[in-house]
């Protein structure tokens, strides 16, 4: 059986394994501030919303951006939304040398985003 590890704040152990971490990601041909810059704002490419994201002064806002029901979500969301998420952490991880170690030296550890809130991308309920 391999080890957990689990993270949640970026600021925590591990805590670059988080969308949150204050790593650049280049995607586009743009510069993200965070992979949760970049993940929110693929849900309205082309659009003034998906800049708008891009240049939210903090992971947490550009999340709470991403969210809000009244911009109008791709309706192809659904499909594509972890090929996105693919395509942003695989960024992230060849972008940034100390991250990739990071994450090689986990071996074959089991990565858990550890909140009760997220089913989906985490190990809630």
């Amino acid at each position: 059986m391999s080890d957990v590890i689990k993270f949640y704040r970026a600021a925590d152990p591990y805590g670059c394994f988080s969308n949150f971490s204050p790593h650049r990601v280049f995607l586009k041909g743009k510069s993200w501030p965070t992979s949760e810059h970049y993940f929110q704002a693929q849900k309205f490419p082309g659009t003034e919303h998906e800049e708008a994201i891009r240049l939210a002064p903090a992971p947490k806002i550009a999340a709470e951006m991403g969210r809000n029901r009244k911009r109008p979500l791709r309706p192809d969301w659904e499909a594509v939304k972890d090929d996105i998420m693919r395509e942003v952490v695989r960024a992230k991880f060849t972008q940034h040398q100390e991250l990739r170690e990071i994450l090689l030296a986990t071996g074959d550890a089991t990565l858990v985003e550890h909140t009760k809130n997220d089913a989906y991308w985490a190990g809630g309920p």
